[in-house]
């Protein structure tokens, strides 16, 4: 996975580091492929609707989707929604209420066998989930 780490594998990339890295960055993808192979990014739908959906610029819009078209892509099918369900069941009543959105990407990394590239800490309360902190 990563060119400037000793983490390997699979990795789904949190939309926080997309839109921080194209904040500060202004290309997101240039960023990311710095640090990451291509062919060890995955990514889900919500992923791409966060993304997509505060990208300004069509024409960084279609990069961006051009982009999604080629990462590994885990479908949000009926076994992943129930498996959500049961996931956020749990950590409801353990007191932690995690966005929705947060408990699909975190479903979908499992699913994939990925680590979550992310900002938030949050993302460590979830059990069995392995989660990377960005160095960029």
């Amino acid at each position: 996975m990563a060119k400037s780490s000793s983490h390997s594998g699979f990795v789904l990339i949190d939309s926080n580091v997309y839109i921080t890295s194209g904040r500060h960055y202004g290309n997101p993808i240039a960023k990311i492929t710095e640090h990451i192979d291509l062919e060890n990014v995955v990514s889900c739908g919500v992923i791409h609707a966060e993304v997509l959906r505060g990208i300004k610029s069509p024409k960084a819009n279609k990069t961006m989707r051009s982009f999604f078209e080629v990462t590994i892509n885990v479908p949000t099918i009926n076994s992943i929604w129930e498996r959500v369900a049961t996931l956020a069941w749990k950590l409801d009543r353990q007191g932690r209420i995690l966005p929705l959105q947060d408990i699909v990407i975190a479903i979908c990394a499992m699913e994939a066998g990925a680590s979550v590239l992310t900002y938030d800490k949050h993302f460590k309360q979830i059990p069995g989930l392995s989660v990377i902190t960005p160095e960029f």
